[in-house]
């Protein structure tokens, strides 16, 4: 992501999530509020401030705006949030760059998905567990970043228009774990309320919606520009032929229609949600009752730490002679 700039003669803020931290922790302190405590105002798990205020971890704007009013802080952490550039050294794949520089300066971004939740909305921990089955120990954390980098455009007050189309096979594939799945559908609903962003979901239900055979993006540049971006392994794909623009674009709008509604997909959404509760609740039952039986079995082989005492057997009688 590019740096931002600053206008002439006014200070530059912080430009390292450390100071955002540090500043958090103060406001924090002030308002005489634990971790524990503000994350149950967020709501959100301690770590998750533990991580923020030690630089360790990028907070979303709904998370600063949250904090801004439990704090108190009169907006005060969403104006330092909006100035410092969380990702200054990000690097790309090389055949990504181009795509990401195109999102630095794009000015709309439909968006059709099959099978996964697309970059622009997943959650740190879907990233990581979507990049963990490809990508190295070393690799990992920087393509995490890279992803999340291109993020914050998006979920600026400001980003540009972002139509997203999801499969529902997208609501429905379980990346990581149920509980990963639980945070990243929670996220759909909270960044499908803003106003540059619009998440549209094609069910199953409609078997003869025209989904496109692959997932696809169009992307309207500053200058009116449009280009159709596809992706196969490792490899991006790009055209401006008025021909393909006009075929896509067209497939597009056709699966729109088909899809359902911004707030009948959010209802699907939550629907996927509880679904999700409860296969974390079975889970759950399932490594209890798994435990108590490793539990039940390790007790049944310990040694016995009593010696045994022989008791005397009653010997038969005797029948009388």
């Amino acid at each position: 992501m590019a740096r931002r700039t600053t206008a002439p003669n006014v200070e530059t803020a912080a430009t390292t999530a450390d100071v955002f931290g540090e500043v958090l922790r103060y406001f924090r302190e002030e308002a005489r509020l634990t971790q524990k405590a503000l994350a149950e105002h967020i709501p959100c798990d301690r770590s998750q401030i533990a991580r923020v205020e030690s630089g360790d971890r990028v907070p979303h704007d709904t998370f600063v705006k949250t904090c801004d009013r439990v704090l108190g802080t009169n907006g005060a952490l969403m104006r330092l949030w909006v100035r410092i550039d969380w990702y200054p050294d990000v690097e790309h794949p090389d055949w990504f760059k181009r795509r990401a520089e195109m999102d630095e300066v794009a000015v709309a971004v439909p968006r059709y998905q099959a099978q996964t939740i697309p970059g622009l909305l997943q959650t740190e921990e879907y990233a990581q567990a979507l990049f963990a089955r490809l990508s190295s120990p070393d690799e990992l954390a920087e393509r995490v970043r890279a992803r999340l980098s291109r993020q914050q455009r998006f979920l600026s007050p400001e980003g540009p228009l972002y139509i997203a189309v999801l499969d529902e096979g997208c609501l429905r594939t379980t990346v990581g774990s149920h509980e990963i799945m639980q945070g990243q559908l929670q996220h759909l609903l909270q960044v499908g309320a803003r106003p540059n962003i619009r998440i549209q979901v094609a069910p199953w239900a409609s078997p003869t919606a025209a989904r496109p055979d692959t997932s696809m993006t169009l992307l309207t540049m500053p200058d009116g520009k449009e280009w159709v971006y596809s992706e196969s392994l490792d490899r991006g794909h790009f055209s401006d032929a008025p021909a393909v623009l006009q075929r896509h674009s067209r497939t597009y709008d056709v699966l729109r229609a088909d899809a359902l509604s911004a707030s009948d997909s959010a209802d699907l959404i939550r629907e996927a949600v509880e679904r999700n509760e409860q296969h974390e609740h079975e889970e759950s039952q399932r490594r209890t009752v798994d435990q108590e039986q490793l539990q039940r079995s390790e007790r049944r082989r310990l040694p016995r730490t009593r010696p045994r005492i022989p008791r005397p057997r009653p010997r038969p009688r005797q029948q009388d002679r």
